[in-house]
């Protein structure tokens, strides 16, 4: 009717239930709309292979959708986060901030180096106040606090898989200590 062609409507979301959930996810609108053609056409592509297994039989498709939901997912996060960056305010944004997503990410990476605020600010090319105050700004939170939550997240989860003693999770966190209570770079 009225020369239309064919259509296929798809729709789906993401339950989170992890612990970093909220910290990551939390100040994102719950509906991320993409408006430029070129945000649009980056993600065609997962879209219409995503079409192509669910109409077909081929075996494995829907191990394939899932993977290509994920894929999704990731790429309207880095969208979010390039339009976004400056912007909001969350444990998501230092990611888009290109002079302090390297600082983020080696501390992600490992969380138990003696990391203090000079040496990031060095690392990153401010001086130590700059530093200090644009990672607050965009993180909601200061360097040690985000620091100490992401130890702590992750001491949650290797205590609740229970395989390793509190003491080496500890000292692998940066702690002297199980009884220490702060890092050893507070």
């Amino acid at each position: 009717m009225n020369g239309g062609g064919e259509a296929m409507l798809l729709g789906g979301h993401f339950a989170f239930s992890d612990t970093h959930t909220e910290m990551l996810l939390g100040t994102m609108p719950p509906i991320v709309r993409l408006r430029d053609e070129s945000d649009k056409v980056g993600l065609r592509w997962a879209l219409d292979r995503m079409r192509h297994e669910l109409t077909g039989t081929q075996p494995g498709s829907v191990l394939v959708v899932q993977q290509l939901a994920h894929l999704l997912l990731v790429q309207a996060l880095r969208l979010f986060l390039s339009r976004g960056a400056g912007q909001g305010i969350g444990w998501l944004f230092p990611l888009g901030d290109p002079r302090i997503a390297a600082d983020v990410g080696a501390i992600h990476d490992h969380p138990g180096v003696r990391w203090t605020l000079p040496a990031l600010a060095e690392k990153a090319g401010r001086s130590r106040s700059k530093f200090a105050l644009r990672f607050k700004t965009i993180a909601g939170s200061s360097l040690i606090d985000y620091l100490t939550r992401w130890r702590m997240l992750l001491a949650k989860e290797r205590l609740a898989k229970g395989r390793e003693p509190v003491a080496a999770i500890a000292i692998s966190l940066g702690y002297e200590s199980e009884a220490a209570g702060q890092p050893s770079n507070a």
